[in-house]
C-alpha cells in the first residue's frame, strides 16, 4: 500500500490569511453631536469645558473611530482637539466611522507583510475568515504582493480562482 502525501502542504503555494492581520481590540466611537450647542454647532468656550470634563480613560486602550453623527458643520479643530485627549488613552484613533478605523488598522498591519517571502511564489489569498476583514484589505494585499509573486489566486488551497499569472519571460 502506498503512502498518502498532502500535495497541498508539500507545495510551493503561500496562503495569506487576512485576518492574520486583523488587530486584536474594542471597536468604539467618539461621537461629537452630544457636545455640539442645540445639535448644531460648535461654541468653542463650552466645548473646551466639556472636553476637560470628560472621563477619557472610559477609552483606554480602545480602537476609536472620532466622527460627528449629527449633521452638522464641525470645525476641524473640534475633532482634533477629540483627538488630542483621545490619543492619551486609545490604544488608535481615527477621523472617520468604523469601516474608516477597519481600513485604517488593516493598512497599517499590512505594512508588515514580508514580501521577501513571497518572491516568485504562487500565493492564494485566503477568502473565509470569521473576523470582519474589509474589501479594502483585499485590494492592497493585491496592491503590494503583485510586483513579487509568480501568481495569485483566492479561496482555499484545495479550491482556488485564479485572479493573476505573471506572464512568462521571452527568451531570445
Amino acid at each position: 500500500m502506498s503512502e498518502i502525501v498532502n500535495r497541498v502542504a508539500n507545495s510551493p503555494i503561500v496562503t495569506i490569511d487576512l485576518e492574520h492581520f486583523y488587530e486584536k481590540g474594542e471597536r468604539v466611537r467618539f461621537d461629537l453631536a452630544p457636545f455640539l450647542y442645540q445639535g448644531l454647532v460648535v461654541r468653542e468656550v463650552e466645548y473646551r469645558e466639556r472636553m476637560k470634563e470628560l472621563d477619557w480613560s472610559v477609552y483606554q486602550d480602545k480602537l476609536v473611530a472620532v466622527h460627528c453623527s449629527a449633521d452638522a458643520i464641525v470645525p476641524t479643530w473640534a475633532l482634533m482637539l477629540a483627538v488630542v485627549n483621545l490619543q492619551k488613552v486609545a490604544k488608535e484613533v481615527v477621523l472617520g466611522d468604523l469601516k474608516e478605523l477597519e481600513v485604517h488598522l488593516m493598512a497599517k498591519s499590512l505594512k508588515n507583510l514580508d514580501l521577501e517571502a513571497l518572491k516568485d511564489r504562487p500565493v492564494v489569498i485566503k477568502g473565509c475568515s470569521k473576523m470582519p476583514v474589509p474589501d479594502y484589505a483585499y485590494g492592497e494585499v493585491i496592491r503590494l504582493i503583485l510586483p513579487v509573486v509568480k501568481n495569485i489566486m483566492f479561496g482555499e488551497p484545495c479550491s482556488t480562482v485564479p485572479v493573476y499569472k505573471r506572464p512568462r519571460e521571452k527568451k531570445v
